[in-house]
């Protein structure tokens, strides 16, 4: 029997979301056919919820943003920077969600990883300053980034991200916010 060296691995990342405005076909052709601006008009347009993916096309996979401490850093600022520099995004903490553990062996090692996911809102940025862990980053309605989504275990962090801004969202309606 093969006998490892055992290492604890921690990190953290998110679910990185924006609303964007439910639009109908027809609403859009014609907008797009006289050139006006996307705007939401009403809480109601919004609705639509987008989630950021990394990947790497050679492996085929895709994931959710997350990353190792630096030294001095809470696991909240690993997450925002992480995400930061792994979708080219700015983004706002909102919430922690909950985290995913599991275990994999490489060099000899077997890590026992512990990863702390938070729900963050894109506030800025852009997906093309992404830098060079990924070569993929998109946008993808959650509905499609949990059949996008590689492993299960971030299927699941999706889910509970979802019901975590639905009341976020509600709490935001009712004091005006959106």
């Amino acid at each position: 029997m093969e006998r490892y060296r055992t290492m604890r691995a921690y990190s953290a990342g998110g679910v990185v979301f924006r609303l964007t405005p439910m639009r109908s076909p027809e609403k859009d052709f014609a907008d797009s056919q006289h050139g006006l601006e996307l705007e939401a008009s009403s809480s109601e347009d919004l609705g639509c919820v987008e989630v950021v993916l990394v990947g790497r096309s050679h492996a085929g996979i895709w994931v959710l943003p997350k990353g190792t401490p630096q030294a001095g850093e809470t696991i909240e600022q690993v997450a925002v920077r992480e995400a930061r520099e792994e979708t080219g995004l700015q983004v706002r903490l909102i919430a922690y969600i909950g985290n995913i553990s599991y275990s994999f062996v490489r060099d000899q090692v077997r890590y026992h990883k512990q990863v702390r996911h938070f729900l963050l809102e894109a506030i800025g940025g852009d997906t093309a300053l992404h830098d060079y862990e990924y070569d993929m980053v998109e946008w993808f309605p959650l509905a499609e980034a949990c059949r996008r989504l590689t492993y299960q275990n971030e299927v699941n962090i999706l889910y509970q991200a979802e019901e975590i801004l639905q009341r976020w969202l509600q709490e935001q309606r009712k004091e005006g916010q959106i």
